[in-house]
């Protein structure tokens, strides 16, 4: 009964855009934050954003930092990832996750429910 459903993902060209939407469903996100996470074949998954969903305060990891932009839509319980200026090396399955707020957003073992994953591929 619990969802996270994300959506978005697809082929683009290095220096294009993609936006990421991840629906949620059956769980409480109030009081927690959501974040993406992306990993790519024979790498370590690795954090990429995150939103506190009461705040609104964002972090990014520095790879992508000025490129993509983490927001939500408390109505929809949907939170979104718009990737721009993308590169090969953002070629990944990108997965929306929840987390608890504070410290550690950037360790993937701190959130506890995930989504399938959108694969995002970018051609070069």
């Amino acid at each position: 009964q619990v969802q996270l459903v994300e959506s978005g993902g697809g082929l683009v060209q290095a220096g294009g855009s993609l936006r990421l939407s991840c629906a949620a469903s059956g769980l409480t996100l109030s009081g927690y934050a959501m974040g993406w996470f992306r990993q790519a074949p024979g790498k370590e998954r690795e954090f990429v954003a995150r939103i506190n969903w009461n705040s609104g305060n964002t972090d990014y990891a520095d790879s992508v930092k000025g490129r993509f932009t983490i927001s939500r839509d408390n109505a929809k319980k949907t939170v979104y990832l718009q990737m721009n200026s993308l590169k090969a090396e953002d070629t990944a399955l990108y997965s929306c996750a929840r987390g608890p707020l504070g410290g550690g957003y950037y360790n993937a073992i701190g959130y506890n429910y995930w989504g399938q994953g959108t694969q995002v591929t970018v051609s070069s």
